[in-house]
Parts: structure tokens; C-alpha cells; sequence
């Protein structure tokens, strides 16, 4: 199907146009032209104002709609997610599956296998959060499955690295030995949970590691002019990050610190849970074994753990405007094109730009979502 969607606001990639078309022909963006150039004939969705951008890519989402992957570990499970994903905007994503005993690994990038054969450009891959971890900065993982890799679950990952897009290793956990051989098969190897001093994690991008989990977050934070930590060693490394933008996790003022230093290479990530995008009265829900109980947009576990977010990438956007002071066109970009980058899609999400995928979000002013694209088909909310 060829179409056109006019009058909106539309964020492309570093240009903000008005006056624009986006003409989509089947799946793929056509062109990006004056809405004066249309042709007469084609069908056009009238945007009515709002904004276009390419549809927001989350890096680290555990669930959301009720649903959580490490509970319900089934395809099912992801297409409920992608469908939660949409009324905020998110049209691609990345499954995270934390720390659990090799059966249940091996069976989740199974069902992302199965996934990935039934739907494109929506999942983008597993992205698997331990066990690999350091037992001090577990935050929700249970310390009992916290390992090191066996040579037979190093070459597991190897041989899925079709399926196992990104993988959280402490840096001081054995396991980040490995990372050459990772990078190698086509997995990025990501820092997280992680009470390394600076060095031992400088070492580990120097491996190759080429992110980081959820900054400041379960990491040894810069405790002195001496002692930097995990997350000197992120801000001081040309790393990729993943950042949590819900005012719990992260104070906003170390955003804002976060985001001059890191530049183009700070992304917004949910690391959210089922409550996100579920209904209001859900006030629990079990993950990896634990009640997680939710109040007042937290979710924690019964000692009071922070457990991942209750945040969408909408939400995440609104708050990095209006409390982080990020322009609106930054926002979108550490939402959808740094992501893409971070994770080596950038060829064909990110950006609306001709050629690339019709992944694409529409929303209001006051960041309400209006309807997406996903593989070239509107949806409206």
C-alpha cells in the first residue's frame, strides 16, 4: 500500500520540517517531500498537527501490559509487549531476560528465535541481563544463580548471536574475559550490575565492551576525586549508556550532568516491568520469583529493592524536556537514533529518511500518542 502523512511536525533525523509529507510505499519510508509535491491522487493521512518522528526504540524493557518475559517466556508474552509498546510511541524494542538457570536462558532465546522468524523490525533481539553479575550490585537478580560462563553456555551464546543482541556482564565477573569473542560473533557486551573500581571497567571497554546498563544504576558510583567507579568510567569512555528518565532511579540533575559529557551516546531506556502501560489496578506481580508490589509509579520488592520502572518511552521523553531541560528534537533522538546507533540498526530504523523502515510515532504536543507505524501499517491509538 502507497500512502502519504500530511500536516504534521516532523522530526527526520537533525532537521525539525513543517509543510512536509512522509510518503510510505509498502513497508519503507518513499521519500520525505513539500506536501505541495504530492500527487493528487494518493491517499493521505491527515496528522492534524502533531508530531512524526521514527518510532522510539527501547533498549532494556523486562515487560510491560501485566506481562512479564522471565515469568511468561513466550512469544505470546513479547507480542503483548510490542502491542503495550505502541500506545506510547516505542515500535521496536529489546526483550530483557535477567539472571536464571541456563534452561530457562536457553528456552528464552528460543522463543526469541520463534519470535524473530514471525515478525521483523518490531523485536529486535535478546538482550540478556546476567547472570554474569556481581553479587554486591545485584539489585532484584537472586544472588543464587549469579555465575561465572561455562565454556558450554560461551559457545551457546556465540552460536545465537542471530538472537542475542546485547548481553549485561559485570566487569569484574570472569565472564567479561570473553568479550573479544562476543564482539567477534556480533553480540554487544554491555557493563551492568557491576561494583568494579574504574580501572577493572575501564579495562572491560577496553576489551570491547561497548555499553553500559542502565547508568548510575546497580554500578560503583564516583565516590571521591579519587575513586570513580563504574560510572566514572562510563562518563570518561566513549561508550554507549542506557539511562533511566523517570525521576526514581536517576536524580535529574545527574541526567542533565550525564547527558553534557555523554553527548549523542547517552540513550533513554524504560528497564520497565509489567506495571508499565498495565491497567491502574494492578498493584503486584512476580518476577524471577519475587512479588514486586507497585505504589505511587515504583516498583520495589519486599525489602524495598527498586525493581525496573513503571515508565514508558513517552513518559520518559515528557520528563526529559520538562524536568531535564533536553529540547524536544534531543529528547527524540536519545529515544530512536542513538538507540539504532547503540545497537548497529541505524541502516534502517532511527530516522525518517527515504529507504529506511516505516517505523514510525505520531504524538501531540502534550505527549499523548496519536498512532504509530510499524512496518509501514498506521495504527491509530
Amino acid at each position: 500500500m502507497r500512502y502519504a502523512l500530511t500536516n504534521s511536525v516532523i522530526y527526520t533525523k537533525y532537521e525539525i520540517l513543517r509543510d512536509y509529507a512522509v510518503v510510505i510505499d509498502g513497508e519503507t519510508i518513499e521519500a520525505v517531500i513539500p506536501q505541495t509535491e504530492l500527487e493528487e491522487d494518493i491517499k493521505t493521512i491527515d496528522l492534524q498537527g502533531n508530531n512524526l518522528t521514527a518510532g522510539f526504540i527501547d533498549l532494556q524493557l523486562n515487560g510491560c501490559g501485566g506481562v512479564m518475559f522471565n515469568d511468561q517466556t513466550t512469544v505470546e508474552t513479547l507480542e503483548i509487549m510490542q502491542a503495550t509498546n505502541l500506545k506510547s510511541g516505542c515500535t521496536s524494542f529489546l526483550p530483557t531476560f535477567i539472571t536464571a538457570p541456563d534452561e530457562s536462558i536457553k528456552m528464552a532465546v528460543g522463543v526469541m528465535r520463534e519470535y524473530l522468524n514471525r515478525h521483523k523490525n518490531q523485536a529486535l533481539g535478546l538482550h540478556i541481563e546476567g547472570p554474569y553479575l556481581s553479587v554486591e550490585k545485584k539489585g532484584v537478580h537472586r544472588p543464587e544463580y549469579i555465575r561465572e560462563i561455562s565454556s558450554e553456555m560461551k559457545e551457546f551464546f556465540c552460536k545465537n548471536a542471530d538472537v542475542i543482541t546485547k548481553v549485561t556482564i559485570a566487569a569484574e565477573n570472569p565472564t567479561i574475559n570473553y568479550t573479544p569473542d562476543f564482539v567477534e560473533a556480533g553480540i554487544i557486551v554491555s557493563v551492568g550490575h557491576s561494583n568494579a573500581t574504574y580501572e577493572v571497567a575501564k579495562a572491560a571497554f577496553h576489551k570491547g565492551a561497548s555499553f553500559a546498563t542502565h547508568l548510575h544504576n546497580a554500578m560503583s558510583p564516583i565516590s571521591s576525586g579519587r575513586a570513580m567507579g563504574v560510572v566514572g568510567a562510563v562518563l570518561d569512555s566513549d561508550v554507549y549508556t542506557g539511562i533511566i528518565v523517570d525521576g526514581i532511579h536517576v536524580n535529574y540533575g545527574n541526567v542533565r550532568i550525564d547527558k553534557k559529557v555523554k553527548g549523542d551516546k547517552l540513550c533513554i531506556v524504560t528497564d520497565s516491568l509489567a506495571a508499565a502501560g498495565a491497567p491502574p489496578e494492578l498493584e503486584s506481580f512476580t518476577f524471577v520469583g519475587k512479588t514486586i508490589y507497585i505504589k505511587e509509579g515504583r516498583c520495589f520488592d519486599a525489602n524495598g529493592t527498586i525493581a525496573g520502572a513503571s515508565i514508558t518511552m513517552m513518559e520518559s521523553i515528557k520528563n526529559a524536556v520538562e524536568y531535564v531541560e533536553i529540547p524536544l528534537a534531543e529528547a527524540i533522538r536519545m529515544s530512536n537514533l542513538y538507540p539504532a546507533r547503540a545497537i548497529g540498526v541505524d541502516d534502517r530504523l532511527g530516522s525518517v529518511e527515504k529507504g529506511k523502515v516505516a517505523n514510525l510515532a505520531v504524538f501531540s504536543p502534550d505527549y499523548n500518542v496519536i498512532g504509530t507505524v510499524v512496518n509501514g501499517k498506521w495504527k491509530a491509538n
